[in-house]
């Protein structure tokens, strides 16, 4: 099911540069980072290559571009759930640590591209300062999301056990990526959350 955050990108109709940067993906989930050309790009996306070079001066400036939507995208699904939410009702725990989880499994189930192209771009950054410096403002903005909903719920929590607690979140959501993506039949997605949130819930209220 789509969300109303998407539908509404839809009807807007995608720009060029967008488009580029939607064909960039499609393309890094078929081919990997390493097997990413120009030329295929344009095709794609329908455009000159001279019009990819307008909007990006390099192929590196373009693959940050791509890994700054990827790492944005997952946010920006959280953050409109949780203002779905809040104009509901007052957000428990569980509707908190719901938002992620839940962003997480659409991610995975509907939009694999953004986490194929995640890890590769977390292993292209290991080479790359900008790319690692992305994933590093990216991670520690999930964190501290983390943290926020840690120091809201269990406010007498030690900080040093907000940061650990923050981590082991992030772990999980991200393990869970890399394990299934790898093998479905690894374990039960659903059962596998359910597990985490009662985990997580547990830390939190103490």
């Amino acid at each position: 099911m789509k969300t109303n955050f998407q539908e509404s990108k839809e009807r807007r109709g995608p720009s060029t540069e967008d488009r580029i940067l939607d064909a960039t993906l499609d393309i890094i989930q078929e081919k990997t980072i390493g097997g990413l050309r120009m030329r295929q790009i344009a095709e794609r996306a329908d455009v000159f290559q001279s019009n990819i070079q307008y909007y990006f001066i390099s192929k590196k400036d373009l693959l940050l571009a791509v890994q700054k939507k990827v790492l944005n995208h997952y946010r920006e699904i959280r953050q409109h759930s949780i203002s779905l939410l809040n104009a509901e009702s007052q957000l428990s725990l569980e509707d908190h640590l719901g938002v992620f989880i839940n962003q997480k499994i659409h991610t995975i189930r509907r939009e694999k591209k953004y986490d194929i192209a995640e890890l590769d771009f977390w292993n292209q950054s290991r080479l790359e300062p900008d790319m690692h410096r992305e994933f590093c403002r990216s991670y520690e903005g999930w964190r501290q999301e983390v943290r926020d909903m840690i120091g809201n719920f269990a406010p007498e929590m030690p900080l040093i056990k907000q940061n650990l607690l923050s981590g082991i979140t992030v772990s999980l959501l991200e393990g869970a990526a890399v394990q299934f993506l790898a093998d479905k039949q690894a374990f039960d997605l659903d059962l596998y959350f359910v597990y985490c949130k009662e985990i997580l819930i547990k830390e939190i209220k103490g």
